[in-house]
């Protein structure tokens, strides 16, 4: 490995930083979008539940609060209701719609890094190349030809484009998986909150 960063020259420094990056953005990614951390199972029937017996105090709202990342959406509506239990459905859904923005930024944290580094790294790995390039034609000339210094060059730019990719493909392969997966819990949370505020109309009718 060694040998293969000192035959890419310097060019490959600021891949290997984007390689590094990329690698500890998905493992967090990985971890923190488990669906047991986002939506644990039956988080909407236990606050629906807990909502049956009458409106509940602070230390049921706050057991649903501690719901994942459903949780604090459908606590909000609670919220507001406790505070203001003359709120209309309306000032409650513009309430949980916030609060579901404010999820929604959360879950699609460090998505944007992902795809930075999965735009960047071709872009990295052919300035390696063109710096290797540069090299080629600087060290050739009618009275000096020197193979040593042409194979650097050229190895130069071929393993940078081949890193390049190689932390391109993988980090554009998981920002579209993780992509898919925040939309889908998006518009699962949006149908559950949508019910629960239902529900709580429901209740106060």
């Amino acid at each position: 490995m060694l040998s293969i960063i000192q035959a890419a020259g310097w060019p490959i420094w600021p891949l290997i930083i984007c390689s590094i990056l990329a690698v500890a953005l998905i493992i967090e990614r990985l971890i923190q979008l488990r669906p047991s951390l986002v939506m644990p199972p039956h988080t909407l029937e236990k606050a629906m539940q807990l909502t049956q017996d009458g409106f509940p105090g602070k230390d049921r709202i706050a057991q649903v609060s501690n719901m994942g990342v459903l949780g604090p959406i459908l606590a909000s509506g609670l919220n507001t209701l406790a505070h203001s239990p003359a709120a209309t459905d309306l000032e409650v859904r513009d309430t949980m719609e916030i609060a579901g923005r404010l999820a929604a930024r959360d879950l699609e944290r460090y998505l944007a890094g992902i795809a930075t580094i999965a735009s960047a790294a071709p872009l990295l790995g052919l300035l390696g190349t063109v710096i290797g390039m540069i090299e080629i034609f600087g060290s050739q000339s009618p009275s000096n030809n020197q193979p040593a210094q042409l194979a650097h060059g050229i190895s130069m730019a071929l393993y940078n484009t081949a890193f390049g990719l190689v932390i391109a493909i993988p980090a554009l392969m998981f920002w579209r998986y993780f992509r898919a997966q925040v939309d889908n819990y998006l518009l699962t949370m949006e149908a559950a909150a949508d019910r629960f505020a239902r529900h709580l109309a429901r209740l106060r009718s």
